[in-house]
């Protein structure tokens, strides 16, 4: 970690997923969340080939997906009965609620480079439990900024609010920069974290590029960011989530007894999680430690 006045910089963590390589950006040690954001995953960006992202049926709780590409197509289907093609600026935004199961694949047309970042959004006590739900978005609120525009996947910036649902106080903003200087409203109870997903940014003396998050603490109402040249970055910020959550393989929970009800519910197929019919191979749930 490097820390320049209020903004720390952390250094993602490489891992691959379903084939496909990524940058985990969060969960950090030092930050479990932002806001309700509790996973981020960089993915790519890779060239196109047949079978290159292949994750089948798993299961989740207590969260909600937030699916963004910039680059590339991907097939989402789950337990819901939801097909859906995800391309550059649509969302998809999946709640699992107390259960759900879904599978995620590069689209057999796309002939160009897969790149993007799967979120996660931990659920509040008041809706963990409910049932599990999809949503596709193919028109988003767009925000000219001085020195860039931001399309708001979820939450609002400037007045400018998304259609999509959120349990909490948080918001999700693609930040498209231009060179030069960029000024960002921000609301000051919320802490934020800056994810690269292209190019490369400074804050203050701060450079920030793929690899890596940048965190802030609440008590700002705008956020300067100066880029050198075109640059995409993810812009993630809430309220601080006000409960201490759990989080195990897809699971997020509260406690210990719960991730081991939601495994055995998985492993012996009971019904949680619904049913997936799917010609890719179903994840079984590694060993609880």
């Amino acid at each position: 970690m490097r820390a320049m006045g209020d903004v720390a910089i952390f250094d993602s963590r490489h891992d691959a997923v379903g084939g496909l390589p990524v940058r985990r950006a969060l969960p950090r040690a030092a930050h479990r969340t932002v806001g309700a954001w509790c996973f981020a995953d960089h993915m790519g960006p890779v060239p196109w080939r047949p079978g290159m992202m292949r994750i089948g049926p798993h299961p989740h709780c207590g969260l909600q997906t937030v699916t963004w590409l910039i680059g590339g197509e991907a097939l989402h289907c789950d337990s819901l009965g939801s097909e859906q093609i995800l391309r550059p600026g649509s969302l998809n935004l999946m709640t699992a609620g107390g259960g759900v199961s879904h599978s995620e694949e590069s689209s057999s047309t796309d002939t160009g480079a897969f790149h993007g970042i799967q979120l996660w959004v931990a659920q509040p006590e008041a809706t963990r439990h409910g049932p599990a739900a999809f949503e596709h978005h193919q028109v988003l609120p767009k925000v000219e900024l001085d020195g860039g525009g931001a399309t708001v996947l979820i939450g609002d910036l400037a007045g400018h609010v998304s259609p999509a649902r959120r349990d909490t106080d948080h918001s999700g903003v693609e930040l498209n920069l231009r060179t030069g200087v960029t000024t960002v409203p921000c609301r000051e109870s919320y802490e934020h974290a800056l994810v690269v997903l292209d190019g490369s940014i400074r804050v203050g003396s701060m450079v920030i590029e793929p690899g890596k998050l940048a965190y802030r603490g609440p008590g700002h109402d705008q956020l300067v960011i100066e880029a050198d040249g075109p640059a995409v970055v993810m812009m993630l910020g809430g309220v601080p989530f006000g409960e201490t959550i759990t989080m195990w393989w897809n699971f997020v929970a509260r406690t210990a007894d719960e991730i081991a009800s939601a495994r055995h519910s998985w492993e012996t197929d009971d019904g949680r999680f619904g049913t997936l019919p799917s010609h890719l191979d179903r994840y079984d749930a590694p060993p609880l430690r």
